[in-house]
């Protein structure tokens, strides 16, 4: 027997200050028409002065975990999706840890950028299954404003700020598959996680600094003809692999909660898929790209609105810098 994550609450959370294409076309040379063309994104939510990516992630676990019924003393492990920790170290985990009144377990931050909340579902769901945690909250916070370059244009209009969060606890037990058996799909959980990487795409997204190399914060710089076009193979890819070891099909997913970066990659990946509008959650006009954040931000937005039910199947996917990608599947 197999023990398997069930998510039992989200949360997230948006900085009060938004920005819109208008307000952004007085900084630069844009209009509202061009951004909204290309991208789909209206507005973008930006962290206040001096309030930090912890001060968001605090925010989207406490209403997730008031959302789960249980209390931060019941919580054994935190994992922090991020790319704009607070400090270079220590883990900006251990401030949310301690700001949210967990004394249990551990905490830590993990970066894999915009695929940030599902390698951290992945490690969440592989701990559980383990034995080694039995409640593990786990956020996706950024404040990407920091680290833009305000005078490009092409990558400025396209980021906010803000921050989700679920909880996952130890759920029902279910039979080892067999030999040569397609993964199990019954019941609530998750499913199945699915991850990738290529380091020789380094340079179609990264920031140009770090500690390392020039001892500065740095700015995001993106190849954007080339992020697109390995985005729209490589998410169609993901969700195949998915449903293939689950032995589903595209007309089996409930809902598709992509990352959310630009309406254009969401639209092309849907066609792919042959999945209709209607079945993908799109947040992206209103909250821009949060990197780790959009994913748990679109989620809790479908539950708390009532499209997801429970016993719904929802694919979650991202792909980001690195470039790194992947999927998770999750019966609610």
């Amino acid at each position: 027997m197999r023990i398997r994550s069930e998510i039992i609450g989200c949360g997230s959370y948006l900085p009060e200050r938004v920005m819109s294409n208008a307000e952004l076309s007085t900084m630069i040379d844009t209009t509202d028409e061009w951004i909204v063309g290309r991208t789909g994104i209206k507005q973008r939510h930006l962290a206040a002065d001096g309030e930090l990516t912890s001060d968001l992630a605090l925010k989207a676990a406490e209403r997730a975990i008031a959302h789960a019924g249980i209390s931060a003393a019941e919580v054994d492990l935190l994992i922090l999706a991020t790319t704009t920790p607070d400090n270079t170290f220590p883990a900006t985990a251990t401030k949310v840890q301690t700001k949210l009144g967990m004394t249990n377990g551990a905490a830590f931050d993990i970066q894999a950028v915009c695929s940030g909340f599902v390698y951290g579902l992945a490690v969440a769901d592989n701990f559980i299954k383990a034995g080694q945690a039995k409640t593990v909250v786990l956020i996706g916070a950024e404040t990407f404003s920091r680290i833009l370059d305000w005078e490009d244009r092409s990558t400025c209009v396209l980021f906010g700020d803000g921050a989700g969060a679920v909880v996952l606890r130890a759920g029902e037990k279910i039979p080892d598959a067999s030999p040569g058996e397609v993964g199990h799909n019954r019941g609530r959980g998750v499913l199945s996680t699915h991850l990738h990487s290529d380091g020789a795409t380094n340079d179609l997204l990264y920031v140009d600094g770090g500690p390392s190399s020039t001892q500065t914060v740095g700015h995001v710089r993106m190849d954007g003809k080339g992020v697109f076009r390995h985005a729209v193979a490589n998410l169609a890819s993901i969700v195949i692999e998915t449903l293939e070891a689950n032995g589903l099909a595209p007309e089996d997913i409930d809902w598709l909660v992509p990352h959310q970066a630009n309406k254009r990659i969401l639209d092309s990946t849907a066609r792919k898929l042959g999945l209709p509008n209607d079945k993908v959650v799109v947040t992206v006009d209103r909250h821009a790209n949060t990197s780790a954040a959009s994913i748990p931000l679109a989620l809790d937005e479908a539950v708390r609105d009532g499209r997801i039910k429970q016993g719904d199947l929802i694919l979650m996917e991202a792909m980001g810098g690195g470039l790194t990608w992947g999927a998770g599947l999750v019966r609610w």
